[in-house]
C-alpha cells in the first residue's frame, strides 16, 4: 500500500494511524499476542501506525502495568516505535506526563492528549496541561473531542496551544468540517488529522494530512485505499468507496464505538471480543445492523 511506503519518520503522526481496538478474552483479560498479531496485520495492510490506549483501546478500564504493557506490546509488533502514537490522557497533568515519559521510554515517536477532562477547563489550564506532557520531549498530539470532554479546542485555542507549547497536530472530532480552513488560516504548521472515520472524505478535501482512524481494525486495506484516494482527491476512486463503507464509518461517532467495531472485527475473522464494564454488549438491534452492514461489506470484497 502506498501509505507505508511513503511514511515519514520525521513526521509520524501523519497517514493512516489506526487507534487500536484491545482483543479481550471472554475472561476480560487482555489478549497481548492477539494485540501484537493485530498491530502486524494493520502494518501490512497498508496502515501507517497504530494508537494504543485511545478509547478505542478502553484505556480507561485498564490497569497501569496492562496500559504500560500495551505500548510495550504495539511498539515491539510495529517493528518501529516511531510508528507507535500512545494515548496518554488521564484526569491529572502530572499522571498524563508519567504516561508520555513512559512512551518516550518505550521508543514511541510522538502522543495523543486530550485537554483536561475532569472538568470544564479554561484556557489556562488546558495550555499548562499541554505544556506540562510537551516536557516529556516527544511531539504531542492535541485531540479535540468536545463532545465527551466538554473543554473544546476551538481553531483559536489550538493556534494558541502550537504557539506556546508546541503542539504538532490536532486529531478534530467535531464533525464540523468548517473547522479545518479556519485552523489552516491560524495556524499553518499545525497538521490536521482526521478524528472521526465518516467525516473522513470532507476533512481529506479540506487539507488533513493523516487519519487516527477506528474502521481499519476491521478494514484496514480497504481504508488504506479509502484514504490514499481521498488525500490525493481521486473523488472517482474515492467517492464510491465512502459510499460503500459509510454505514459502518459512521459508527466511529456512536456512544457504542468500541462494541461496533470489535463486533465488525470478530465478524470478518480478527480477535476483538467483548468489553470491559462499564461499556455493555450491544443491543440486539444494534448488532443486527452493524452484522448486517460488515457482512455486506465484505461481500463488496472490502478487507
Amino acid at each position: 500500500m502506498s501509505t507505508t511506503a511513503s511514511w515519514n519518520a520525521d513526521r509520524p503522526w501523519r497517514g493512516i494511524m489506526v487507534a487500536t481496538a484491545l482483543p479481550l478474552r471472554e475472561d476480560l483479560s487482555v489478549d497481548y499476542d492477539a494485540y501484537a498479531e493485530h498491530v502486524r496485520r494493520l502494518v501490512a495492510s497498508g496502515c501507517d501506525g497504530v494508537v494504543p490506549n485511545g478509547s478505542l483501546g478502553e484505556y480507561q478500564t485498564l490497569t497501569d502495568r496492562e496500559r504500560a504493557q500495551v505500548v510495550r506490546t504495539a511498539v515491539e509488533a510495529a517493528g518501529d516505535g516511531a510508528r507507535v502514537m500512545p494515548g496518554v490522557s488521564a484526569y491529572g497533568s502530572a499522571e498524563a506526563r508519567r504516561w508520555a515519559d513512559q512512551a518516550a521510554e518505550a521508543g514511541c515517536g510522538s502522543v495523543l492528549l486530550l485537554p483536561p477532562n475532569a472538568y470544564r477547563a479554561d484556557e489556562r489550564a488546558v495550555t499548562a496541561h499541554y505544556a506540562e506532557v510537551a516536557r516529556a520531549g516527544l511531539p504531542v498530539v492535541a485531540y479535540n473531542n468536545p463532545i465527551d470532554t466538554k473543554v473544546d479546542l476551538t481553531p483559536e485555542l489550538l493556534a494558541r496551544l502550537h504557539a506556546e507549547t508546541g503542539i504538532v497536530a490536532v486529531k478534530e472530532f467535531s464533525g464540523d468540517v468548517r473547522r479545518a480552513y479556519r485552523i489552516a488560516e491560524l495556524a499553518p504548521e499545525l497538521d490536521l488529522l482526521i478524528g472521526a472515520d465518516d467525516v473522513l472524505l470532507e476533512l481529506a478535501v479540506a487539507g488533513a494530512v493523516g487519519w487516527i482512524a477506528g474502521y481499519p481494525n476491521a478494514f484496514p486495506e480497504a481504508c488504506a485505499q479509502l484514504y490514499d484516494a481521498a488525500v490525493a482527491r481521486d473523488l472517482d476512486t474515492a467517492l464510491p468507496l465512502y459510499r460503500s463503507l459509510h454505514p459502518l464509518l459512521r459508527w466511529d461517532s456512536r456512544t457504542e464505538f468500541v462494541q461496533a467495531i470489535k463486533l465488525s472485527m470478530d465478524i470478518v475473522g480478527v480477535p476483538g471480543g467483548p468489553t470491559r464494564p462499564p461499556r455493555m454488549p450491544l443491543p440486539e438491534a444494534y448488532e443486527a445492523e452493524i452484522r448486517a452492514a460488515t457482512e455486506k461489506a465484505v461481500a463488496d470484497g472490502h478487507r
